[in-house]
Formats: structure tokens, sequence, C-alpha cells
């Protein structure tokens, strides 16, 4: 149930290859939910909005080549460190990618925020969606093993987190 939130510069890529790269930054963040990227369901509730800013600026001058920032949010346990760093280096690679050559290959030009929403935060149909309401697509409507599930990944976040300095 990723939303993304991404900044392309306009002009910076063709039409194709931005809806292409587009496609391909949703799969990569409904793969590493764990989800399956084919499915029809999943794909209804992955959203991403594409914003075009009207300026980079670095270093306080206008960048002379494209800068891009993903912001892709998904509930609490759903992004672990693997996960996390797994997004990064794909949607940074797809980036450059669909860039095709028309710029230098630079992964310095390419800013990734992988975010988690804490649990009881994640809204949707007026009302707050639980992990595990999420999870129960994966447990084939199992209640109880999608509640086990949500607990164990939204711990497991919260301690990874507690190690971090």
């Amino acid at each position: 149930m990723p939303m993304l939130d991404v900044y392309i510069p306009e002009g910076a890529l063709r039409p194709d290859a931005e809806a292409a790269l587009l496609d391909r930054i949703t799969e990569i963040l409904i793969r590493h939910e764990g989800f399956d990227p084919a499915d029809p369901v999943t794909r209804s509730v992955s959203w991403l909005w594409l914003h075009r800013p009207a300026a980079v600026y670095v270093g306080g001058k206008p960048a002379g080549e494209p800068r891009y920032k993903v912001v892709p949010s998904a509930p609490e346990g759903q992004l672990g460190e693997r996960a996390r760093a797994g997004v990064i280096a794909e949607v940074t690679e797809a980036i450059l990618d669909a860039e095709d050559g028309a710029w230098p290959r630079d992964p310095s030009r390419i800013w990734v925020f992988p975010t988690e929403i804490p649990e009881g935060h994640w809204g949707g149909w007026g009302t707050i969606r639980p992990l595990a309401a999420i999870l129960a697509r994966l447990t084939g409507g199992d209640a109880e093993q999608a509640r086990i599930l949500a607990r164990r990944r939204i711990e497991a976040s919260r301690a990874e987190r507690a190690r971090q300095p």
C-alpha cells in the first residue's frame, strides 16, 4: 500500500521514459513491501504523486543537470533496513536508466527518503488502516495470522530504530 511523492524537473526525461520510470518505481516499492507488483488490487492502492519543481538550486545557484527526489511512504513495519537500502539503490538505478545517457550517470543527483508512517497514523477510506488490516492480503484473510505478522514487523522496525545512534 505504498504512497510515493516523486519530484522530477520538467523536461528532464522523455515522456515515455518518465512514464516507464514511474511504473518501475511503483513496482520497486510494492515488491519491497512484500506484495506482488502484478496484483491489480495492490496496484489500485499504490498511488504516486508526480511533482514538478519550478526550479532546483544547488548551493544557491540553478542546477545545471536534473536533480530528483523520491519519498516513498509505507506503514510502519513494511520497510526494514534491508528493504530501505534496496528501495534507495533500485530507485536510484531506475532514474539513471530512465535518463538513457542524456545526462552524466551520477547518483549524487538523486535523493531517496523511504519513510515509515507510525502505526495508527496510516489513514484511508476515512479511517485508520492498521498494518494487520493491510497484511491480511498476505495471509489469505487470516486476521489472527495478520495481527501476529504485523506485531512482529512493527516490533522489528522499532527495535531497529532503537539501535540507531
